[in-house]
C-alpha cells in the first residue's frame, strides 16, 4: 500500500524515476537524460547501478543510447497491464495506474452474466454479475479498457462495486477479502491476440467502419480465494499500436 518502504534496488529506483518522467511527458521524446557521471552523483550510487538503470529504460523501449551524446528519449507507447499485474501493482503502491496513466469512464451495472463470464466464474448464464468498466489512458491515447466481472453477492456484501465511481479503501480484490476474510490465493491468467470486433472498437472508441488492421491484445484474469471461490474474472483489451510485456528475475 502506499506509504510503505521502498525496498527496490537502487538501479530499480532510478529505471522507475525516469520511467515516470517519461510517460508523463515531463521528459519529452528526443530530449537527453543527464549523463552517467552525473547520475552516479545525483543518486550516490555507483556508474554500473546507473548502467544497469538505463538498460532497463533501454528494454523498455523508452530511451536509446546514442554513441558520443547520450541517452535520448524515445517517443513510444508504454504497452499495456493485465489485471493481475495491475492488481499487484495496487497491492504495492495502492494504485492500478501505471506510469502516466489516469483513468476514467467508471462504470458499473449489475447485470446478466454473458456465457464466458459465466464459464469463468462458474455460475449459471444470465445470474446477475457486477460489471465494472474503465478506460486507463496516457499521452499517447488509450492504453486499455478494462472490465472487471464480479459476482451479485459480493455487490451485496460491497455496496461501492456497484457504484459508478473510483473504488476507495483499496481495490476490488482487496475489498471482497477483507469483507470476506478470505484472501486471493491464486489468479489464472491469459494472453491472446484477436480481431477488432465492433464491439472492441466501440470499447475503444476506435471507427468501425475503418478498422485499424493490427489485431487486440486481450488478457484475462480470474481470481480464486482460499475457499476456491472465483471472485472476479477481469478481461482487458489493448489500445492501438499497445503490447503487453512481463519481466521476472532468472536464478542460476
Amino acid at each position: 500500500m502506499a506509504g510503505q518502504a521502498d525496498n527496490r534496488a537502487p538501479y530499480a529506483k532510478i529505471a522507475a524515476h525516469y520511467m515516470e518522467l517519461i510517460t508523463s511527458g515531463q521528459l519529452q521524446p528526443g530530449s537527453l537524460l543527464p549523463s552517467i557521471k552525473n547520475l552516479s552523483e545525483e543518486w550516490r550510487v555507483s556508474t554500473a547501478t546507473v548502467e544497469k538503470a538505463l538498460r532497463k529504460l533501454r528494454a523498455e523501449g523508452l530511451v536509446r543510447g546514442i554513441h558520443g551524446i547520450g541517452t535520448e528519449v524515445l517517443d513510444q507507447p508504454a504497452p499495456m497491464s493485465s489485471g493481475s499485474q495491475r492488481q499487484d501493482r495496487g497491492r504495492r503502491t495502492g494504485s492500478s495506474w501505471g506510469a502516466g496513466e489516469r483513468s476514467d469512464s467508471h462504470q458499473a451495472a449489475v447485470v446478466p452474466a454473458p456465457a464466458e463470464v459465466a464459464q469463468a466464474l462458474d455460475i449459471e448464464v444470465g445470474s446477475d454479475v457486477v460489471r465494472r468498466s474503465r478506460v486507463y489512458r496516457d499521452r499517447h491515447g488509450i492504453v486499455a479498457h478494462s472490465t472487471s466481472w464480479i459476482p451479485a453477492r459480493y455487490g451485496k456484501l460491497i455496496p461501492q462495486l456497484a457504484a459508478s465511481e473510483r473504488l476507495t479503501g483499496g481495490t476490488s480484490l482487496q475489498l471482497i477479502a477483507q469483507a470476506t476474510g478470505h484472501p486471493i490465493s491464486h489468479r489464472i491468467d491469459t494472453a491472446s491476440a484477436r480481431r477488432l470486433t465492433p464491439e472492441y472498437a466501440r470499447l475503444l472508441e476506435l471507427d468501425a467502419d475503418n478498422p485499424v488492421a493490427e489485431p487486440v491484445v486481450v488478457m484475462t484474469a480470474k481470481f480464486v480465494d482460499s475457499e476456491g471461490n472465483t471472485v472476479e474474472y477481469g478481461v482487458d483489451l489493448g489500445g492501438p499500436g499497445r503490447t503487453w510485456r512481463t519481466e521476472s528475475e532468472v536464478t542460476r
